[in-house]
């Protein structure tokens, strides 16, 4: 078994025994409202087993497949939306930083800021993101190996702060192609800090549509029961209304009206998995 230290976020425990906590929201914010429609379809879904949720939503797409693709928002309009749904639903909120100006003005709204799997290695922007004080959930490169990631938490760590997540989203294997190997999973928790499974980047296939990613959602619940099996702190699942006219990342993402069926099967396996004593990251 391996122990994990407790990163609280608002009204949610993550890491130990606690229920995994759900990371979800569209990709790319589209506009406020839209935004609160998405939380009021999430809210609904996670009430029946009182999952609580994190809301997630990115202001800006700073690593699209081509120039001519959309980015989002921006800093500024993205950050008074986001703060808008924090307010009204009083969930916590997640969101991508992408340089080191933007991590202290982020901190002032959101409570956990997200280090792109690119990015994962980038110091100063590491440190920046530290420095505030906020939860940080710090995707694993494709390109790196789980053991790396140890590295990645010490520059973090090093700030004074041990409000970290470490989170896997695939490996790269070949062309357009990732693979998860949840072998990972158990290595990165050595790290003692919480692991994170995203199930719906998982099955992305960069670049595979030339101008924009592919992906084959129908293999995230796979992906998901897999990582809850092996005893995950937190899933991250995007969801939209209608992943297939989102303007980012709509191949990965899960139809919102199939959210609440998905977080129930997922929910009856993870208290079984967590009632064991010798499964647990």
């Amino acid at each position: 078994m391996i122990e994990t230290r407790t990163v609280s976020v608002g009204d949610i425990d993550i890491g130990g025994r606690a229920p995994f906590a759900l990371i979800t929201g569209p990709c790319q914010l589209e506009s406020l409202d839209h935004a609160r429609m998405m939380a009021e379809k999430i809210a609904k879904a996670c009430a029946p087993t009182g999952t609580k949720f994190i809301f997630k939503a990115s202001y800006d797409k700073a690593n699209r497949s081509s120039i001519s693709t959309e980015r989002g928002l921006g800093l500024e309009e993205g950050l008074k939306i986001l703060g808008q749904i924090k307010a009204e639903f009083g969930v916590p909120i997640l969101t991508d930083v992408h340089d080191a100006a933007q991590c202290a003005p982020a901190a002032e709204v959101c409570d956990i800021l997200q280090i792109p799997a690119f990015l994962c290695r980038q110091t100063d922007l590491l440190l920046a993101a530290g420095k505030t004080g906020a939860a940080l959930n710090v995707k694993k490169g494709q390109f790196l190996a789980p053991w790396d990631m140890g590295n990645v938490a010490e520059k973090i760590a090093s700030t004074g702060n041990e409000r970290i997540l470490l989170c896997d989203r695939g490996t790269s294997f070949g062309y357009n192609t990732l693979v998860s190997d949840f072998r990972g999973l158990p290595i990165m928790a050595r790290t003692g800090y919480p692991v994170v499974f995203d199930a719906t980047h998982s099955v992305q296939q960069p670049g595979g549509q030339g101008t924009t990613s592919g992906g084959q959602r129908e293999f995230a619940p796979v992906l998901a029961r897999a990582a809850v099996a092996v005893g995950v702190s937190a899933l991250f699942i995007e969801t939209h209304e209608d992943p297939d006219n989102a303007p980012s990342d709509g191949p990965n993402m899960i139809p919102v009206d199939k959210m609440a069926a998905l977080i129930g099967h997922l929910r009856a396996l993870d208290d079984l998995i967590k009632s064991q004593d010798d499964i647990l990251l």
